[in-house]
C-alpha cells in the first residue's frame, strides 16, 4: 500500500485498530466525459476533517469509541482491472478489523465481494445506488456488472441481497434495464418503494454494505460518475442507515464520487458524513 496524504478525519495511526479504512483510487477510465473516480479516496479525506468535527456532538464521540486506522491507498492501476483487483483483494485479505472502502467508481466493489466472502459465507449485500451494476452477462468486468459477477461466482446469496433506491428503469428510452438484476434473483428497492422490509430478510446473515454517492440526489451530490436525479435526500439517507444498527455489518464500501465535478467539495463531505453514520452504528453494536 502506498500512504495517502492525509488520514480520514484527521486520524493518527493506531495499533490493533476495530476499523481499518483503506482507499481504492481504481477507476475504469471508460466513461466519455466523467473520468475522476481514482481521485475518490484522496478527496473523501480532504473533505472529511470537517465532518470529523461533528462526530463528536452525537453524545458518542466514535473516534474514541472506536481504535480506527486508515492504512492509506492500495497501489491501483486505473485501468488494469487483473493488476488492481488483485492487490485490493490482497489489501483486504490481510485484515482481520471492519473494512472501510474508499472508491474509486463501482468497479471496485467486485474484489472488495471476493474478500467478504471468503472470511464470511453466506454473505449478502445491501446495494445503495441509482443503478443496479448488473447488467449483461458477466462478459468482461466493468462498473456496471460487479453484481452480475457476485451472483454467478456465488460470492453472494442474490434472493436476499438487495439494490437499494434504483432509478435506471430505462436508458436512451429503452426500458429492461433491471431485468437482469431480476433475473439472477435480487430484490430491487426503486426509489420510490423504499420501505425497511429489507432489513428483517437480512438480519442473521453478514451483510456487506456498498454505498454509491449517486443513489443520493444530484442536488446534494453532484460529484459522482453517473449521476441521476430523483435521488434520496439527506433526511432519507439518516433514516435507512440508522436502520442498519442492529444487522451484521462486515463491510462498508463508497464508491462512485467524482471529484472533477464536485462543486465545493459537497459530495466529498458527505460521503464522509455517511462513513460517519456507519461509524455510530459500530459504536452502538461495541456497547
Amino acid at each position: 500500500m502506498m500512504r495517502a496524504s492525509g488520514t480520514l478525519f484527521g486520524l493518527s495511526p493506531v495499533a490493533d485498530p476495530d476499523v481499518v479504512v483503506i482507499g481504492l483510487p481504481f477507476d475504469m477510465g471508460a466513461h466519455p466525459t466523467r473520468v475522476g473516480a481514482r481521485g475518490g479516496p484522496a478527496h473523501i479525506r480532504a473533505h472529511s476533517l470537517l465532518v470529523a468535527e461533528h462526530g463528536r456532538d452525537y453524545g458518542i464521540n466514535p473516534f474514541a469509541a472506536l481504535r480506527i486506522a486508515d492504512l492509506g491507498d492500495v497501489d491501483c492501476v486505473p485501468g488494469d482491472v487483473e493488476t488492481s483487483y488483485a492487490r485490493i483483494e490482497a489489501a483486504l485479505d490481510s485484515v482481520t478489523a471492519f473494512p472501510i472502502t474508499l472508491g474509486g467508481d463501482g468497479a471496485v466493489t467486485l474484489p472488495g465481494l471476493r474478500a467478504a466472502a471468503r472470511k464470511h459465507p453466506d454473505l449478502v449485500v445491501l446495494h445503495f445506488d441509482a443503478h443496479s451494476d448488473a447488467y449483461g452477462d458477466g462478459d468482461g468486468f466493468t462498473n456496471g456488472n460487479p453484481f452480475v459477477h457476485a451472483a454467478t461466482d456465488g460470492l453472494v446469496d442474490p434472493t436476499r441481497s438487495f439494490h437499494i433506491g434504483v432509478r435506471d428503469t430505462a436508458l436512451n428510452g429503452l426500458p429492461g434495464r433491471l431485468d437482469r438484476a431480476k433475473e439472477l434473483g435480487y430484490h430491487l428497492l426503486p426509489v420510490g418503494e423504499i420501505g425497511l422490509g429489507f432489513v428483517e430478510v437480512v438480519r442473521g446473515a453478514p451483510v456487506y454494505v456498498c454505498w454509491d454517492m449517486d443513489v443520493f440526489d444530484p442536488s446534494v451530490a453532484p460529484g459522482v460518475v453517473t449521476p441521476a436525479w430523483g435521488g434520496l435526500t439527506l433526511r432519507a439517507r439518516l433514516g435507512l442507515i440508522r436502520a442498519l444498527k442492529d444487522l451484521d455489518l462486515v463491510a462498508l464500501d463508497v464508491n462512485a464520487l467524482s471529484p472533477p465535478h464536485d462543486l465545493g467539495g459537497q459530495t466529498g463531505a458527505l460521503a464522509a458524513h455517511v462513513i460517519l453514520e456507519f461509524l455510530l452504528l459500530l459504536c452502538q453494536r461495541a456497547s
